[in-house]
């Protein structure tokens, strides 16, 4: 067993949103105590040197970075894109699959479960999958080809959440098109989370949808009905309800800053869930290709654009997701923070990372400037990837 404690810095508490001094004492890549009291004999120091620790981050839509996407990743190019998250300091991620055929997408899920199951030194945790495609509506496919939808199916989702098993499973899902109630009370039935998304739904199915099991909203404002004030529609729906988390992109492509900044001012502080929605493309130069959800994507000053002129994905990281956040609201780090760790860990019912706490993962970022964040280091179930 290996224990290691951290300390000489500045603990996040994500309760108080402040930091506290105190150490980080760790047992196997868990925290097993954060405390003021003297560091036990038996434990490996590691001195922060007066740093500031913030959770690692979590990244709950992410299909893919440097150069590899989820969907067709070999087994053994997973390590490569995992270590990629974790030295931009996205710890956990939801390996997230766009729409594919059926056979293509089980295959997917064996691939990716084999890295979930064996975690590798210096790695991204692999906490679970979020199937975004494929039971989307047609008329709101955005980057998704549209002979690779399909209509929602309890069925066939029963069928893929026994691959993606354990838990935690998310699944987005356009509730208006024929099969969707169904879909959505199966979930429930399974233990998946749902987000509703692709979805051309007026505001009162959106909150049927919510009203039968739905918990969150993808991609906010993104492939969905707009805000219109007698026709208010999917997005007014996420904004306005208080129970229901809301994913947002925090780019300034996907959406204009002054959006980001309502969702923020307009959703309880718990449930507003920052994002990446990035592709292959991400970590990679200006001017890469790749292919998303059966459509060719390019970049242009770090816009990913695919063949119709739709924007796709993104090359964001969670880290500059957060740094912008704070920018486009106002806010400081210590109120950022919860929206790319604590929040998305609980909307997909991941209570094991997000929080430097005990019980949780130690997953770590020191940073030496709150003011104007930058990543220093990064921990690993307490081992340091950079």
């Amino acid at each position: 067993m290996r224990k290691i404690a951290f300390t000489n810095g500045m603990i996040f508490n994500s309760n108080t949103e402040a930091f506290v001094s105190a150490t980080v004492l760790c047992e196997d890549g868990f925290i097993s105590d954060v405390t003021r009291d003297e560091v036990p004999y038996d434990y490996e120091i590691v001195d922060l040197q007066g740093k500031y620790l913030i959770p690692g981050l979590v990244d709950v839509h992410t299909h893919g970075i440097g150069g590899y996407d989820f969907n067709d990743a070999k087994e053994n190019e997973i390590p490569f894109m995992c270590s990629k998250y974790a030295r931009m300091g996205t710890t956990s991620i939801m390996a997230t699959l766009a729409s594919d055929t059926l056979t293509h997408l089980t295959n997917s899920i064996f691939a990716i479960n084999q890295n979930r199951l064996h975690t590798r030194n210096g790695c991204a945790n692999i906490i679970g999958i979020h199937l975004e495609g494929r039971y989307l509506n047609p008329e709101a496919r955005g980057a998704h080809a549209e002979h690779l939808l399909a209509k929602p199916s309890a069925s066939e989702l029963a069928e893929l959440a026994s691959c993606m098993m354990p838990h935690p499973i998310h699944a987005s899902v356009a509730p208006e098109v024929e099969g969707g109630d169904e879909f959505i009370k199966k979930a429930n039935e399974l233990g998946v989370t749902v987000g509703i998304a692709h979805t051309t739904a007026t505001y009162e199915q959106a909150m049927h949808a919510l009203a039968l099991g739905a918990r969150s909203f993808t991609h906010t404002y993104n492939a969905m009905t707009k805000i219109h004030h007698r026709m208010p529609g999917a997005a007014v729906a996420a904004l306005t309800t208080d129970e229901a988390y809301a994913e947002v992109i925090a780019d300034g492509f996907h959406s204009h800053p002054a959006m980001v900044k309502l969702a923020y001012k307009s959703k309880p502080k718990d449930k507003l869930v920052l994002i990446t929605d990035s592709i292959a493309a991400a970590c990679m130069p200006d001017g890469a290709a790749c292919t998303v959800a059966g459509l060719t994507v390019n970049v242009k000053d770090g816009c990913a654009v695919n063949e119709f002129g739709v924007i796709a994905g993104s090359t964001l990281s969670m880290f500059k997701a957060v740094k912008n956040f704070m920018k486009f609201c106002g806010i400081t780090l210590n109120e950022a923070l919860k929206y790319a760790t604590i929040n998305p860990a609980s909307m997909v019912k991941a209570d094991f990372v997000g929080r430097i706490a005990k019980c949780y993962r130690a997953d770590f970022i020191a940073i030496n400037d709150i003011e104007n964040p930058e990543i220093d280091t990064v921990y690993v179930g307490g081992q340091r990837v950079i």
